[in-house]
């Protein structure tokens, strides 16, 4: 066992540990009013009443064996009561965004409250029933139509940045589908993920008489996990975390949906609306202290305009760090490990990922107003900042010689990725060139990241935006397979 698979073993005793006492323990009146009343699946075991459990059992093989018993019933539902528990999820998570968001908060310690609130009422842009469709062809030999067939269950994993948004959207189109899950939270994001799923069961199963369409383990572990990866009955998977666990995912033979690591880069042109660029930068970047894997990570700026740029990301509510400031915050925030070489690789250090301004200005050794959004400041475009995705309200801004210059360092700051860019100009030429060589999943242009998810964009919303295996933002139809159904001689009517 690896050093952080030991790590996370740990937590994962730690929390389970915890949980074992509180589910022993009344609620008392100083109990937060949002402490999560789960159902112990061992005291149901007996009776042989898997609904009774809201979704939450002792084993792996007991939760897959309740969703495969839910996905024979989910697949003869029509689309309309597919979109009813859809409907009860999304209701379920704006009129309870703030108990849940402030204990995912709670519990993982990453975030901004007002992010967690907010994306919790943004599941309203994930596609769901209206995503579906069949498609017919004709011509004089005949009709072919071609539907689109759920998996049956799903092995899913969520990452701790946004655990119960990742389960939700996730829930939305798999359930749209005909399918259902089976999820593998972080350990350190265990505890909501289990009581947000316990609500949605609970109330699916009260309203369309469905128990258990989407479930989970109690104890979620490395072990837990290589479980539901090759276990008979989970179809496909669909993976969000770090490159451990896709790496882990793909050993078993199966399709696997991987949502992969990204560094986005911006790059500002001489051409561009400054104020635009540096309200949009700030706006994606600031976004739950710059946990979403879309969001602005690193700047280039034509020199041309990058004194009237930094004024502008002044203005806008960032605040600037001077070089020594940068250099402390880069001391504190990673760990750097040589080869002997000259070559110097950081690593993010997990307390600094993302906190709050204030935490990251106490350890540039700087004191900030209240209502700083960010931090900004002037680096090389070889600074450990540029280089590794921090996620961490701190944005580190390259002067480049122009555009061209701006979209090549773009290209090595993206690392191949194939992720996510975000280019501000009006030059559409330039926008052309960039979104070419870039070659990613995700490119904004004139607006801020989290247009491409829906917010005050066109995008739609998800959490598992898979780059490596190239499904991108996904959606009901990313969780079905495609049948075909071919008449030969008849139904051409026109």
């Amino acid at each position: 066992m690896t050093n952080q698979e030991q790590v996370i073993a740990e937590i994962a005793r730690e929390v389970v540990a915890r949980l074992r006492v509180q589910m022993q323990q009344p609620q008392s009146a100083t109990t937060s009013a949002y402490a999560p009343s789960f159902v112990q699946p061992s005291a149901r075991a007996s009776t042989g009443n898997s609904a009774a459990r809201d979704g939450v059992f002792l084993t792996v093989d007991e939760a897959v064996n309740a969703a495969q018993t839910a996905q024979k019933k989910v697949e003869e539902m029509s689309l309309e009561e597919r979109g009813r528990m859809i409907s009860i999820i999304r209701n379920i998570c704006i009129n309870r965004c703030e108990e849940l968001g402030r204990m995912e908060l709670e519990e993982t310690k990453v975030g901004r409250l007002d992010h967690k609130i907010q994306k919790l009422k943004n599941m309203q842009y994930v596609l769901g029933v209206d995503a579906m469709h069949s498609e017919a062809r004709t011509d004089s030999s005949g009709l072919l139509l071609i539907e689109h067939a759920p998996w049956g269950v799903i092995g899913m994993s969520l990452p701790v940045t946004h655990a119960v948004p990742t389960m939700v959207a996730n829930a939305i189109n798999i359930l749209a589908a005909g399918n259902t899950a089976i999820f593998a939270p972080h350990p350190s994001g265990k505890r909501v993920s289990q009581y947000a799923l316990q609500l949605f069961n609970r109330e699916i199963e009260r309203e369309c008489g469905v128990a258990n369409v989407i479930t989970t383990v109690l104890e979620p572990t490395i072990e837990s996990a290589t479980q539901m990866f090759q276990h008979p009955k989970v179809a496909l998977l669909c993976v969000t975390g770090g490159p451990m666990v896709v790496s882990a995912a793909s050993k078993y033979g199966k399709r696997v949906i991987a949502a992969g690591p990204g560094n986005p880069p911006v790059v500002v042109d001489e051409t561009a609306d400054l104020d635009l660029a540096a309200r949009s930068i700030i706006e994606g970047g600031a976004f739950d202290n710059n946990l979403l894997c879309i969001g602005e990570k690193e700047i280039f700026v034509v020199a041309s305009v990058a004194n009237q740029f930094m004024d502008a990301m002044r203005r806008a509510g960032g605040y600037e760090l001077d070089k020594a400031a940068i250099e402390r915050l880069a001391q504190a925030a990673f760990t750097f490990e040589g080869d002997g070489k000259g070559c110097v690789r950081a690593h993010v250090r997990k307390e600094f990922v993302g906190k709050d301004v204030a935490v990251l200005a106490a350890g540039a050794g700087v004191s900030v107003p209240a209502s700083t959004q960010i931090l900004f400041g002037e680096t090389d475009e070889d600074h450990a900042f540029v280089v590794e995705e921090q996620m961490m309200p701190f944005i580190p801004v390259v002067r480049v010689s122009c555009v061209d210059a701006g979209i090549k360092a773009a290209v090595k700051a993206e690392h191949g990725y194939r992720h996510t860019a975000i280019m501000h100009s009006r030059d559409v030429g330039n926008v052309t060139r960039m979104a070419r060589a870039l070659n990613t999943t995700i490119f904004v242009s004139n607006a801020s990241s989290l247009a491409s998810l829906g917010f005050g964009g066109p995008g739609y919303l998800s959490h598992s935006i898979a780059t490596p295996t190239g499904e991108g933002i996904t959606t009901p139809l990313t969780f079905t397979r495609e049948r075909q159904l071919t008449i030969g001689g008849a139904l051409r009517i026109i």
